[in-house]
Formats: C-alpha cells, sequence, structure tokens
C-alpha cells in the first residue's frame, strides 16, 4: 500500500501520531508535519476547532470530516464527549444532513448503496464496499420511514453511518467489522423526484414482490459473505417493517431498532418506575398514542413481557388499547396494519364507541396508567390528558418519545408540573432537569442507544444464532439497578452519560440469556469475557 493510501484510509490513518519508526517503514517521511502528536494532543486540538463552529450543522459536518479521515481519533473524541456529541453525530442534528445530503454530497463513507434496478450487483456492492474487512454488524434501511422526517430515499444512508457511530461510540464495536447499506427502492418525496441533484433513483417507491425478492437476494447475499454477521433494519415503512422482521427473525440473528429498540427501552422505563411503586407490570394497563411501526413495537414487547409474568396471550391484550389517526382502533376498521390487529378492539364493547378519537376520552373510558406517545402529534399530551392520566392512578407513567423536539406530545416540564411531580416522564429526546417544588426532576431519555449498542455487542459476543423475546426481555432488565429509585426525581432510565456502563450491562445479559438458550456459538464459554474480549477502544 502506497503512503498516500495509508493517509486516505480512514481505518489505517493515524495524522500526525505516526511515530517516526512508523513513517519510516511506510514511506511517510516528509509526508505530515515532523512533530509527533499523542492522540490526547490530537482530541484537544480537535476538539477546540469543533468548538469554533456557530451552528450544531456545521459542528456535525466538521466531525464528519474527522470520521473520514481517522476513525480511530474520530471515536478517541466521540468518547470524552458523547453526551455532548450525540445529539450532533446522530438525532436531532441528523435529520437536517439527510434532508440535504445530495446537495452537501462530499464522502460515501464506506456506505454500500444497493440499486433495487439491479439485483445481480448485490454482491459486487457488498464486496467492494467491505474491501478485505470482515464484517460482522449490518445497518440497512430503505429510509420510506425515518422516525419524524419520513421518506428520503438513498439520502437516508446518513441514518445508517450514523446508528453505526452510536454502536462503536457506546458498546466499542470496532468500526471496521461494520457497514452501513442503503436500499434505494424509490422516493415517494415529490421534491426529490422533481430534484436534479438528487443522487438516488428518480421514481416512486417499488413495493411488492418485486421488492421483497430483492431483499431476499440481498439477505441471502449478505449471510453467504460474512457468516457472522448481525443484521440491524432502520426506519423502513410501516408497511414493510414488521413483515420483514416477522421473516427473518426465526431465521437469522437479525433485530429492528424502530420495533424492538424501543420497546426494549421503554420496558426498561417502565420497571424503573414500577420499581419505586411497588407495582406489579400485569396490574397496568396501556394505551399507545401513535400505531405506526414503534407503537405497535413497543406494545408488543410489554405485552409479551406480561406473558412472561404469567398471563395469558388474551389475558394480556385486554390491558392494551392503541390509538392512531382513526381514534381508538377498532378491529372493524378497513386499514389496520398486521401490527395493529392484535391490539384492535371491539367497537361493541364501547358504549362512547363515536367519542373514542379523543384521547382524553380514551383515558377515562380504559383507565389508562401508561400513556406512550410516538405519534409525531406534536402538543397531543395537554393538560386535560395529563391530569385524566392523574385520575386513573397516583403515579402514572407518561412518556412522549416521539422525535425530534418539536414533534413532542408534551415536554417534560409539562407533565411534572400538569402532574404536580407525580408523573413518571421519560422522553424522546434529551431533557434537562426539572425543578418544581424543591425537587430536582432526573428525566430519563427513551433513548434506543441505551439499549441497540449493548444488545449488537452480546450478539457478536455470544455469536448467537438468533435475537430471541428472552434475550430481548434480559436487556430490558439490565437497565434497573443502575439508577436508585430512592431518591426524590430518580430519572427511571438510567441517564445518557452512562451508557458505555450500560452498554456493557446490557450485553452481558444478552450474552448469557444465548448461552443459557444454546444459541451462544462463541468458543468462549465465560460470556462476560467474551464481550470483554470483544469490545474495541479507540487507540493507536
Amino acid at each position: 500500500m502506497r503512503a498516500h493510501e495509508i493517509l486516505n484510509d480512514p481505518f489505517l490513518n493515524k495524522g500526525t501520531a505516526f511515530t517516526m519508526k512508523e513513517r519510516q517503514e511506510l514511506g511517510l517521511v516528509g509526508l505530515l508535519p515532523p512533530y509527533v502528536q499523542t492522540i490526547e494532543e490530537q482530541a484537544k486540538q480537535t476538539y477546540q476547532h469543533y468548538l469554533m463552529k456557530s451552528s450544531d450543522l456545521e459542528k456535525r459536518h466538521f466531525l464528519m470530516e474527522i470520521f473520514n479521515t481517522n476513525r480511530t481519533l474520530f471515536y478517541y473524541l466521540f468518547n470524552q464527549h458523547i453526551v455532548e456529541f450525540n445529539p450532533i453525530v446522530y438525532d436531532p442534528t441528523i435529520a437536517e444532513t439527510i434532508e440535504n445530503y445530495s446537495h452537501l454530497f462530499v464522502d460515501p463513507q464506506y456506505a454500500a448503496y444497493l440499486d433495487i434496478n439491479h439485483p445481480e450487483n448485490i454482491e459486487a456492492t457488498l464486496k467492494n464496499a467491505a474491501g478485505d474487512r470482515k464484517i460482522r454488524l449490518i445497518v440497512v434501511t430503505d429510509a420510506e420511514g425515518i422516525l419524524g422526517i419520513g421518506d428520503w430515499g438513498t439520502q437516508g444512508v446518513d441514518i445508517s453511518v450514523g446508528k453505526l457511530m452510536v454502536y462503536t461510540a457506546a458498546a466499542g464495536i470496532d468500526p471496521s467489522c461494520v457497514l452501513p447499506v442503503v436500499i434505494d427502492a424509490g422516493t415517494n418525496r415529490k421534491t426529490l423526484l422533481e430534484d436534479d441533484l438528487y443522487l438516488g433513483n428518480h421514481h416512486e417507491r417499488v413495493y411488492g414482490e418485486t421488492y421483497y425478492h430483492f431483499v431476499d437476494q440481498f439477505v441471502a447475499t449478505a449471510e453467504g459473505m460474512f457468516p457472522k454477521l448481525y443484521l440491524h433494519w432502520e426506519d423502513f415503512g410501516r408497511s414493510n417493517a414488521a413483515t420483514l422482521l416477522d421473516k427473518y427473525k426465526k431465521e437469522i440473528p437479525t433485530f429492528n431498532d424502530d420495533i424492538q429498540g424501543t420497546g426494549i427501552v421503554v420496558l426498561g422505563g417502565i420497571f424503573g418506575s414500577l420499581d419505586i411503586t411497588g407495582e406489579k407490570l400485569t396490574d397496568q394497563v396501556y394505551l399507545c398514542y401513535g400505531g405506526g411501526s414503534a407503537g405497535a413495537g413497543i406494545a408488543s414487547r410489554v405485552h409479551a413481557e406480561m406473558i412472561s409474568e404469567g398471563l395469558t396471550e388474551d389475558e394480556a391484550y385486554q390491558h392494551f388499547f392503541m390509538m392512531d389517526k382513526q381514534g381508538l382502533l377498532f378491529d372493524d376498521m378497513e386499514d389496520l396494519t398486521p401490527a395493529q390487529k392484535p391490539f384492535a378492539k371491539k367497537r361493541s364493547d364501547f358504549a362512547n364507541a363515536g367519542d373514542m378519537h379523543d384521547l382524553a376520552t380514551v383515558i377515562k373510558t380504559v383507565n389508562a396508567t401508561i400513556l406512550v406517545g410516538t405519534s409525531t402529534d406534536a402538543g397531543a399530551f395537554t393538560q386535560t390528558v395529563v391530569k385524566a392520566m392523574c385520575q386513573n392512578t397516583q403515579r402514572p407513567v407518561i412518556f412522549p418519545i416521539s422525535n425530534p423536539t418539536k414533534k413532542l406530545e408534551a415536554t417534560a416540564k409539562q407533565v411534572i408540573e400538569w402532574s404536580d411531580g407525580k408523573a413518571f416522564v421519560a422522553t424522546g429526546v434529551p431533557s434537562g432537569t426539572i425543578q418544581y417544588n424543591g425537587v430536582d426532576y432526573q428525566i430519563g431519555q427513551a433513548n434506543n442507544a441505551l439499549i441497540y449498542p449493548g444488545l449488537g455487542l452480546g450478539m457478536l459476543a455470544s455469536e448467537a444464532r438468533l435475537l430471541t423475546d428472552e434475550m430481548i426481555g434480559a436487556a430490558a432488565h439490565s437497565l434497573s439497578g443502575l439508577v436508585d429509585p430512592g431518591q426524590p426525581g430518580a430519572p427511571v432510565l438510567p441517564p445518557f452519560e452512562y451508557v458505555a456502563k450500560v452498554s456493557i450491562k446490557v450485553a452481558e445479559a444478552v450474552a448469557k440469556m444465548a448461552q443459557e438458550q444454546g444459541l451462544a456459538q462463541s468458543k468462549e464459554k465465560d460470556m462476560e469475557k467474551a464481550v470483554r474480549d470483544m469490545k474495541w477502544y479507540p487507540e493507536y
């Protein structure tokens, strides 16, 4: 490999940290300034540059320059400033870069761009993107359902890139073994189709048999090329997301963050709330506000946990109610998705069925004790709604977890004040500490990054053949015990600043459950050691 190729390879490049011996051996003498920096000096210098940027978008562009040139330095810096950088590198700032991806395109970032019109190129695309790297983790999107911003076609590749950044920063997954993938199946966004600079396919989305056959070919090819692969689905539309997960989850180690990840972290937050009250999950009434992939996935996860705690499937469903744009979902509605149908109710069971499009009315009618918002219906959790929840139970669980911030059903401050400090709150975006009546309320973020990085680390360390409900349940339970439930105003989820510690705990729980179920294929039988050995550190 020639010297300039090394300097342009983000997996090999150390920049000014190449030692004199390395410079001589690699033909780099005279190609770098003579002073040899440590990674600590590089990080300090880089962070000072970062602080000079005037907007979050500029900061993200700057960090992406580091990412594109020196992965080790990027992750060293990310680890130092993980709370500060996460909303810059990923959500919510990433939404703006996705929307402007084609206009700002500079670097493909080792991503694989799969064109639905050319299935014959799938193998070559994956091979070219991976090079000689041994890929263990793929995050794939078709970008039809990016939370909060919708369908962005091939520009959604940024969501795969960003997701993998968090995997590495939070859980220490080696960045050389990951691959971001986008399936360009077209887009239904008119502004993209009419934009001459749009870099994706200029046709409407392909659905049905052609689409599913292409995905089948991709999965088969990826599994064949990368035999220890863990496949993560991200931001697929509601018509495809659950179908794809259900198709593959019993065949390969695979995970959909929107359906399963959010469910795990919300369940962890519910466990945190019940740790404080001492109540049982099976005594709760769960109301889902927003029946898309995320909302239905969360409800399914909590439903599965109720079954594991002793209820029958039918008994558990009696504890669940789901609202979407139509209001409370009834089984005679013709536009229900497969994921919504199990939660739909019989209209004849409600004397006031005609009024069940109003959230407060539904809360009062069904006696909801848990309210989770994934609707992106900004401001839907009004003072009337919060007070209705407080009438049903002394300590309601109210999680407005839509994002970005402008899509929140309510702010944490509003929920705390309107509930007189009684509600347990977690939000989908970072919220500061709320001061109310002399108590500092720490607000946990229902951030999937508390779960999916550790889940992935546990899957890779154990080399699990499948990801099971029991492993997912173990991940959710592992979140408890990391905060003090006796502290007034304690968060129901661990603060994101502890994500590295959380990820290890989640990984160990998942790996151990994989071993218990006979699904772990790792030669290492000590799962805690397997997790430690798998963790990568940003060091030269």
